[in-house]
Parts: structure tokens; sequence; C-alpha cells
């Protein structure tokens, strides 16, 4: 059986509403025995999600206010890219400044990984930087509540794994992080 037998033909596309950061967008599909329906789902432009070591090995990570689920989260800056930007690794450069203040000697592929495809078009694409020095200032937008601090690389996986770092960029680029053995 091949990938086409499941496949939905897109007969048309809107955008249903528009917010900073991302739109919802309405698919009109024809499903494959034929049934006619629509899709709603968040279309937002590639983001990428940053693990970055200091020269002592600890991690540079974020405090930031998450409105969606009423607290203060701990994790790795992360943030989408700007209109047609497809250079990810200078993305990930950019994105560790405005949040943190730290800049990075190098930032090194991880993964990509499409975190929420039954509800988003996300993809996400993973860095682990290295070398990171405070010589910046942050440079937040206009809804972003952040604090930046570091962590040893040990407390924030023992952070993880007893369930006090919940977000799940963080959790899986941890992750994918120790079972590359980066």
């Amino acid at each position: 059986m091949s990938d086409d037998d499941l496949a939905w033909e897109t007969t048309d596309s809107r955008i249903d509403y528009t917010c900073p950061g991302f739109d919802i967008r309405m698919d009109d599909v024809r499903l494959p025995d034929g049934t006619e329906t629509d899709f709603h789902y968040v279309d937002e432009p590639p983001a990428v999600v940053v693990l970055p070591f200091t020269p002592d090995g600890d991690v540079v990570v974020i405090d930031e206010w998450r409105q969606a689920v009423g607290r203060t989260n701990r994790g790795l800056p992360a943030g989408g890219t700007e209109d047609g930007d497809t250079d990810y690794a200078a993305a990930a450069h950019r994105e560790l400044t405005e949040e943190t203040g730290y800049e990075a000697k190098t930032v090194d592929p991880l993964v990509t990984v499409e975190p929420a495809n039954g509800i988003a078009n996300s993809v996400h694409h993973y860095f682990v930087a290295n070398e990171c020095e405070p010589s910046a200032d942050q440079n937040l937008d206009f809804n972003e509540s952040i604090r930046p601090t570091t962590v040893e690389y040990d407390e924030l996986r023992q952070s993880i794994l007893a369930g006090e770092v919940r977000d799940a960029r963080t959790v899986l680029g941890v992750l994918y992080h120790e079972l590359a053995g980066d």
C-alpha cells in the first residue's frame, strides 16, 4: 500500500484568522473515499530551537511566561524565522542573542521535527550552540517576558525527569541530544 492511498486532495485553502506569530488556515479537502470536508490547522513559519552550552558546559535556559498555560516555564531559547528565511543556523544565532543576550561561537544542527503535525504545519529546526558567552543585550519581542539564566546540564536533565520542565521543545532537545550522544 502506498502513501497515495492515504493522501487528501486540497481543493482550496485560505486564512481564517491571523495574529502575530501564526495563522489559522482552512483547507477544503477531498478524502480518499471521496468525502469532501474542511480541515483547520495552525499555519506558522519554521522555527529554531537552541540548546546552548557555555564554555563551562552549563546550559543557557530561559524562564518565560506562557499565557496559554498560565505559568512561567523553563525552556530553551526558540523562535520563528523571519519571512522567507531559510538560513536556520543564522536564525538560531539571532534567537539565542535576542532572547538571552548570549552569543555562540558555533551552532550545529541537531534534528528537525514536526512537533504537532496533526494540528499544525510547524517545523522545528534544533541546533546545539557551543561556547556561548553573554555579550549583548536582550532584544525581546513586545509580547515576550523572558529571564535568561544558566543551569548545569545534569540539573536540567534531572528537572526534565522530575517533570519540572514541561516545555516539550526543551524535553525533545535534551532527549535527542542524549540519544545522539553529543
